[in-house]
């Protein structure tokens, strides 16, 4: 068997975990905390529990919950003015994958300086980073258990991919009942994300045996709480499958990488500032029909995870009803259907493309990929 590594943080899961916040940083040594969220969090009631909690164990704190959805580099320069300005010593993250994304971001410029643009690639942070916790209000991004960072150069309009071990959180919280003061659209779109991290993440070449297990048990519990959650804001059940869930996902592609939906999707959100989640939901089936050749076997394995009676049927055929089952399923919750629904036109797919190819993501894809085969999917997605 080849060589692997397997990295995830700390991790508390479970109803009513949000209260650990405090301890937790205590036991990390903090003294005076920048907690970062965003305002939807704020709007949420979270932050103002969160801080109670680190006021109860004698924190001092700075909350800082000025990033937007797909946080910017300039919005990270502000909140590592903000950290060091105040004299804080650990990062809290309280939100879904931009909130988290923005914590992680101010770790690195925390300790290491300079542009939050000289860390894009992989393992460019050569000092630790201050102690961080971070806990999820979505059940998508899994940014909470992670070893990525995504921001957007507003300069060159595309999403930074920034990749090192140093930005696996000391502590991860995953509170399901957090879940239950996001809406419908959101719910649904960063389910979806969720699950294209577990598909990725199960045909990427870099997958292992622990990635394999956790990536199927994320899409069968997706496939069978997905549609409920985004059904109702009070079912607990489904808040709390779908957020281990998404920790599943999570870790698997944290350490298995992901694929062309995800190269694709980050110039596309960075040009025209869309919800992750959202852009996913398009291109998963057609990444997914342009993957299929190279790995057949692996898309029966998934279409079985989603329930999908595949015995008796040709390998093609098999792997045909895992896109099937994510197309019945995307459909089902009100996700979009095409990117000119979402305001692509025809005369950005090349500078799209060329940008995707150059991704990250794309060196795990398990199939290649050319630029032009790139604009191609793009082009079916319209």
């Amino acid at each position: 068997m080849d060589i692997f590594k397997f990295m995830v943080p700390e991790i508390i899961f479970g109803r009513g975990t949000l209260s650990l916040i405090g301890e937790s940083a205590l036991r990390l040594g903090a003294t005076r905390v920048l907690l970062v969220s965003d305002q939807g969090v704020v709007d949420s009631g979270w932050v103002d529990e969160a801080v109670r909690h680190l006021k109860d164990v004698g924190l001092e704190y700075c909350v800082w919950s000025e990033p937007t959805e797909n946080p910017k580099d300039y919005e990270v320069d502000h909140g590592k003015e903000l950290y060091l300005e105040a004299g804080c010593d650990a990062v809290v993250g309280v939100g879904g994958g931009s909130a988290i994304d923005a914590a992680k971001a101010v770790a690195i410029l925390a300790t290491n300086g300079g542009k939050i643009h000289d860390y894009e690639g992989v393992d460019k942070i050569d000092k630790p980073l201050p102690p961080l916790i971070c806990v999820a209000t979505t059940a998508g991004a899994a940014a909470e258990v992670t070893q990525f960072v995504i921001i957007v150069d507003t300069q060159r309009k595309v999403k930074m991919t920034i990749g090192s071990k140093s930005l696996v959180p000391d502590i991860a919280i995953i509170d399901p009942i957090l879940l239950s003061t996001k809406d419908a659209r959101l719910t649904a779109n960063t389910g979806i994300d969720a699950l294209t991290h577990a598909i990725e993440a199960y045909v990427s070449v870099a997958s292992t045996p622990i990635t394999d297990i956790n990536a199927l048990r994320a899409i069968k519990m997706i496939t069978t709480s997905l549609r409920a959650s985004v059904a109702s804001r009070t079912n607990i059940e489904a808040k709390t499958n779908m957020a281990m869930a998404s920790l599943l996902a999570g870790v698997a592609m944290s350490n298995a990488i992901l694929g062309a939906v995800h190269a694709m999707a980050h110039p596309l959100g960075g040009l025209l500032n869309l919800p992750h989640g959202e852009v996913n939901s398009i291109l998963l089936p057609h990444v997914m029909r342009f993957n299929l050749i190279a790995c057949m076997d692996r898309y029966a394995d998934i279409a079985r995870a989603m329930g999908e009676n595949v015995e008796g049927l040709s390998k093609r055929d098999a792997a045909e009803k895992a896109v099937e089952a994510v197309e019945g399923l995307c459909l089902d919750i009100g996700a979009k259907r095409s990117l000119s629904e979402i305001g692509l036109q025809e005369e950005y797919i090349m500078e799209l493309s060329k940008a995707a190819a150059e991704d990250v993501c794309l060196i795990t894809n398990p199939r290649d990929a050319t630029v032009e085969e790139i604009a191609e999917i793009y082009r079916s997605a319209l």
